[in-house]
């Protein structure tokens, strides 16, 4: 019997480390894998830029004043529940105004919220816009996809829409690839701006800290920076219509030299979608030869 008893326990001790090795084995990769649900995955997703950074730090900071007040409720109640109950305390304190009490149970939240406050109010600014931008990249959502502008780079623009689930090759993500990224340098200071053609979308990459709403008639400035190479995925989560699913986001941050020439390519190959240049003609009417039959007309009539 004890023999037995011994069998139990080490199976599920083994079963608990096996358990315990598959959470560990999915939260290790979720530091690899950004904007991917990865099995027990829990807490928010890795950060792949400052701006999410900041916000994993507010969200600890938040989180650690929530169980100090979690814990201090606690143990307060469990206080009172034992000292003031009926057998230890059968004649109740007929105080009803305490005022040094109630002037800590004002001042200590109001300090706890200027606490948050202030950092809240900081990272809002923060992830507002950048002053110092290498680029920027136009975001229109549309019903139901994504179309992306280069103003910096020509106005090339092309359109973005997820891969069909029976188009998929492997290693693509189901409702997450698309066909075209949106392509970006690594490390470099991201300016979005963001509309809407029809209804409201939002841009939405948690990895890189970006939530933006896609609005028709406004345009709503935020920014990112991919610190590393690699695919950060998101989603439309403003509910658009009957195929807001099909709103997928894929940012592929590449390194500069690799941005460069995928500039040249899109270049090429978006070429219908440029704006023309009217320095072309300009500089043809600049150069061309002014006749002085043609200026001594007019003052002949």
């Amino acid at each position: 019997m004890g023999m037995r008893l011994v069998k139990n326990g080490l199976g599920a001790l083994a079963a608990l480390a096996m358990t315990w090795a598959i959470m560990g084995a999915g939260m290790a990769s979720e530091t690899t894998t950004l904007g991917v649900p990865v099995p027990w995955g829990t807490g928010l997703q890795a950060s792949g830029g400052p701006i999410k950074t900041a916000i994993h730090d507010f969200n600890e900071m938040v989180f650690w004043i929530i169980v100090a007040i979690t814990i201090f409720v606690g143990v307060l109640l469990a206080w009172v529940m034992f000292r003031y109950s009926a057998k230890r305390n059968p004649v109740a304190s007929q105080t009803s105004h305490h005022t040094g009490l109630e002037i800590a149970w004002t001042v200590i939240p109001v300090l706890i919220l200027i606490v948050i406050a202030i950092p809240s109010f900081r990272l809002i600014y923060y992830q507002d816009r950048t002053q110092e931008a290498d680029m920027t990249i136009n975001v229109q959502g549309r019903q139901w996809y994504w179309n992306y502008a280069y103003p910096d780079h020509g106005g090339f623009n092309f359109d973005s829409r997820p891969i069909p689930t029976e188009d998929l090759k492997p290693g693509q993500l189901r409702n997450l690839a698309v066909d075209e990224p949106l392509v970006v340098p690594a490390g470099r200071n991201i300016r979005v701006i963001s509309t809407g053609v029809d209804v409201i979308h939002s841009f939405f990459v948690p990895s890189l800290g970006v939530q933006r709403y896609s609005i028709p008639g406004r345009s709503i400035e935020t920014w990112f920076r991919a610190d590393s190479p690699g695919s950060y995925f998101g989603q439309c989560n403003q509910i658009c219509g009957t195929n807001h699913w099909f709103m997928p986001i894929e940012v592929r941050a590449i390194p500069a030299a690799e941005f460069d020439a995928w500039v040249a390519s899109a270049r090429t190959r978006f070429a219908a979608t440029m704006p023309a240049s009217a320095t072309p003609a300009v500089a043809a009417v600049a150069e061309a030869p002014i006749s002085l039959a043609a200026i001594a007309a007019p003052l002949a009539r």
